[in-house]
């Protein structure tokens, strides 16, 4: 390693040490060293490492930032709307005790989780599931573990789930439609509710005790639909322009689509909601607070990571990584790969149960790549989703090993610390353990059927 690939190295880590042990200024360490990567670049410190201000703009992926922006602004709407407790009650009225109450809600996460920030899914669904524990007396603290890790766990299942499916779908070149199906083979749509059904009989086991009867569930009443429509629409609009390809894909004079399309359609239908409620309302109420309850935290946290990951790119250290990786394999055999494989899975799955997985994917894609070249390039004939969605795999579902491990299991332990619950993290990984190790599992082995 030469001089640059040092400082790029050590400064990495101790950017990844410094977020781990001050998970509040997270977003401000990342800047920093954003700050330090770009000044040392500009400046000429090394001769053979160069990273100006605008190239590191130019690592800033934009739409991905957008798309949360946008959607995360709609789910606020959605949420105030009170849609989400309407569907809830519908689901309970066709329960009757607390085991399929919580296995039902579960499933129901979700679902929602599929198409909207995970956090967002948690603040939607565990109030239900704190109205029915008060009415029958009983802790809240299990269903509402299940409730988050159900979340992070179909988060993964379509491009617009989770921040890493973004990150991924981008790197990888995938829209909406090839989550669920890329050149004839199912994607990870169908894996990920592999793993969710595998779940759900875990959580079934879990509570297969309680029996407690809920009674009528109360219908809340729903006067403004116009959210619904919205969250609906930016889901079909990302359908829609699915089908068209980036200016990468496109062929030789065929149409294609910027690279910010799937920002701008997010952020469009957030501000149309925005701006009628405002002519609604009159008044900015709403539009503050929607502005307000947009996650700038992590919008902050993956700019300065951007600009991160685009220096120790440059320096060389991804490409240093995605070598030493595949030198693994061998002579590049199938046992050799499937190595490489268990390592991405299994890592992944180890480092989100303490480090949050958006800057874990985000680093990782890039070496994922490497890798997958650097393998074929000895014959192994690897197809890059195989690794892709490994990845996705372990770091989607990882997080729910530990309590600090994903954003959905910190805001449900701060909803539960409210109602006066302090969780210990040996009570949440007795729920979160089984349930990880049976989803990753499951995703483990279908994405080596299918891929390899």
């Amino acid at each position: 390693m030469n001089a640059s690939m040092i400082f790029a190295l050590i400064l990495f880590v101790l950017t990844y040490v410094f977020m781990f042990t001050m998970q509040k200024i997270r977003p401000a360490i990342a800047v920093f060293s954003a700050f330090i990567f770009v000044a040392v670049g500009s400046l000429g410190v090394f001769p053979d490492f160069s990273y100006s201000f605008g190239e590191a703009l130019g690592e800033i992926d934009w739409n991905v930032l957008m798309m949360i922006v946008g959607t995360m602004g709609t789910v606020f709407l959605f949420i105030e709307s009170q849609m989400p407790q309407r569907i809830s009650d519908k689901l309970i009225s066709h329960v009757h005790s607390v085991k399929w109450l919580v296995v039902v809600l579960s499933l129901f996460a979700g679902i929602i989780s599929a198409f909207v920030d995970n956090v967002a899914t948690v603040l939607m669904v565990a109030p239900v599931a704190l109205a029915v524990c008060k009415r029958l007396n009983i802790s809240p603290v299990a269903p509402i573990i299940c409730i988050s890790v159900s979340s992070n766990l179909q988060g993964a299942a379509t491009l617009v789930g989770d921040t890493t499916s973004i990150l991924l779908g981008k790197a990888a070149n995938l829209d909406f439609m090839d989550f669920f199906f890329v050149e004839g083979r199912p994607g990870m749509f169908w894996v990920t509710e592999a793993g969710a059904l595998a779940a759900a009989a875990v959580i079934y086991w879990m509570f297969r005790k309680d029996d407690q009867y809920i009674g009528e569930s109360h219908k809340t009443e729903v006067e403004d639909k116009v959210p619904t429509w919205l969250l609906g629409l930016t889901v079909l609009s990302l359908i829609a322009v699915s089908f068209i390809p980036y200016k990468s894909n496109a062929a030789e004079g065929q149409f294609y689509k910027p690279d910010i399309t799937n920002g701008l359609l997010c952020l469009f239908f957030f501000l149309l909601g925005l701006a009628r409620r405002v002519i609604k309302d009159k008044s900015f109420d709403m539009a503050k607070a929607a502005l307000k309850e947009i996650d700038y935290y992590t919008v902050v946290l993956l700019t300065g990571l951007f600009v991160v990951i685009g220096g120790i790119s440059r320096a060389g250290v991804i490409d240093m990584i995605g070598r030493l990786l595949a030198g693994l394999s061998g002579s590049g055999s199938r046992g050799s790969v499937f190595l490489i494989y268990a390592i991405i899975v299994w890592v992944s799955v180890l480092l989100s149960a303490f480090i949050d997985n958006i800057p874990y994917t985000a680093t990782m894609l890039p070496i994922v790549a490497v890798v997958t070249a650097q393998l074929n390039a000895a014959g192994a004939n690897v197809h890059p989703n195989l690794l892709y969605f490994g990845l996705l795999v372990g770091a989607t579902l990882g997080g729910n090993l530990t309590p600090i491990g994903a954003s959905a299991n910190i805001a449900a332990l701060g909803i539960l610390r409210r109602e006066g619950y302090e969780v210990k993290s040996s009570t949440f990984m007795r729920y979160g353990v089984p349930f990880t190790l049976t989803a990753v599992i499951t995703g483990f082995l279908l994405v080596w059927i299918i891929w390899m």
